[in-house]
């Protein structure tokens, strides 16, 4: 293999990496805020494909002027999934983890089985976009517009996220939420809200997630299965809970897939990424990086 190929598959893994890593960190926050593992986190970003899907058939408008429909539809999704589900959920009386384990695994059926009803399962696409199709030559490696420009968007929600969560009351609320639910309490932060709210940033970022997936993916509804459970071993090896070490285990994650596909049939690529997911519980259960 030349020098000029072996950069061009490190290059594809470390784009799909940091799309892994917006789409998993949804998830690692909202565990790091309530300990609850959203089941329904792979078919929030199908949903939020099928919303700028929806979008664009209905007004025709590049894709890209319209993610923020997707995000603000997520967003609120979230926060509809935790004030009348979630909530609930963690507020029975026994056996609390694994009724929110069937909660959001049932509500994740339920999006699955709407899907299907509205959309049917076929296969859709978003045939024509100002990135679809173009690719950028970066000395020699060529690099997909749409994989750019979601790997810009990745980096730009990390920068932001990491601004909320350090420089705003409402980051300073949910880190201390986080911290100790009681003590909160009795500064007047209504950790309901925060919860809430909390829950709404999380569906927004696999949201966002979703609606660059959408520029150059296929639309159906399965299609969060995949994903979904990509993001669960992007969180596990980043650090259950650790915001930022989504980041940087999705760009792992990213770079053992492109090199299993290269020395692997590309049917067998996912061996790579659940062989270190294994070696990594075996050695360090709490995650590369820990939780922050």
């Amino acid at each position: 293999m030349t020098t000029q190929a072996l950069l061009q598959v490190l290059a594809s893994g470390l784009l799909m990496g940091l799309l892994y890593a917006l789409i998993a960190v949804g998830l690692s926050l909202i565990f790091g805020l309530m300990d609850v593992v959203n089941f329904a986190h792979g078919d929030f970003l199908m949903t939020a494909m099928y919303a700028l899907f929806g979008a664009w058939l209905l007004t025709a408008l590049d894709p890209v002027l319209l993610m923020p429909v997707a995000v603000l539809a997520l967003f609120g999704l979230g926060v509809v999934a935790y004030l009348g589900i979630v909530r609930h959920a963690m507020n029975v009386s026994s056996n609390a983890g694994m009724v929110q384990i069937f909660a959001t695994f049932g509500l994740a059926t339920l999006i699955q089985g709407l899907a299907q009803l509205m959309f049917s399962p076929d296969y859709r696409s978003i045939p024509q976009s100002w990135l679809g199709g173009r690719t950028v030559d970066v000395a020699g490696v060529f690099l997909p517009l749409p994989q750019l420009y979601g790997g810009l968007i990745s980096l730009a929600a990390f920068a932001g996220l990491y601004l909320l969560m350090n420089r705003t009351d409402f980051g300073k609320a949910l880190e201390a939420t986080r911290e100790d639910k009681g003590a909160v309490a009795l500064v007047g932060i209504d950790s309901n809200r925060v919860f809430a709210l909390g829950w709404g940033l999380g569906a927004g970022l696999v949201g966002l997630a979703g609606a660059v997936l959408a520029i150059f993916y296929y639309i159906h509804p399965q299609v969060g299965g995949s994903f979904g459970l990509i993001a669960y071993v992007v969180v596990a090896l980043g650090g259950f809970g650790s915001v930022f070490g989504a980041l940087a285990a999705g760009l792992v994650v990213g770079l053992v897939e492109a090199v299993a596909a290269l020395v692997l049939p590309s049917a067998l690529k996912s061996v790579g990424i659940f062989s270190l997911y294994l070696a990594v519980v075996f050695i360090r259960p709490s995650g590369l990086f820990g939780r922050l």
